[in-house]
């Protein structure tokens, strides 16, 4: 399983930006077109300078939050700035090898957090 689309720098400073989304939410990618389940939120662009001008290049505010994302039918995860994401209105389950591993329980069109963190 691959995750090159992911950032490899991770910082836990505080962060003051307030997240749209929440872990577990399955949202729309707009500019691919890909549906998803979010499985982390970074509050602010946590990457690498060198990730986010390899991948980034619709350069996306870097303060504003960013999401962790398996998307369905696939086994790579994703980094996603929020305004390329949109409330999903196909809230089915998914289908992705980590989905057990990183989350756990679906219901009522999300699915909760591994040991209830968000």
């Amino acid at each position: 399983m691959s995750t090159e689309n992911e950032p490899t720098n991770r910082s836990e400073e505080p962060r003051e930006a307030r997240a749209r989304f929440t872990v577990g939410q399955i949202v729309d990618h707009v500019r691919f077109g890909y549906r998803g389940v979010i499985f982390d939120v970074d509050p602010i662009f946590c990457g690498t300078e060198e990730w986010y001008e390899q991948v980034a290049r619709s350069s996306p505010p870097r303060d504003a939050p960013w999401y962790h994302v398996m998307p369905d039918q696939s086994e790579h995860t994703t980094y996603v700035a929020e305004r390329h994401l949109i409330i999903a209105t196909d809230t089915s389950e998914l289908q992705h090898p980590l989905l057990t591993e990183l989350l756990s329980g679906y219901e009522g069109g999300q699915y909760s957090p591994k040991g209830g963190v968000q």
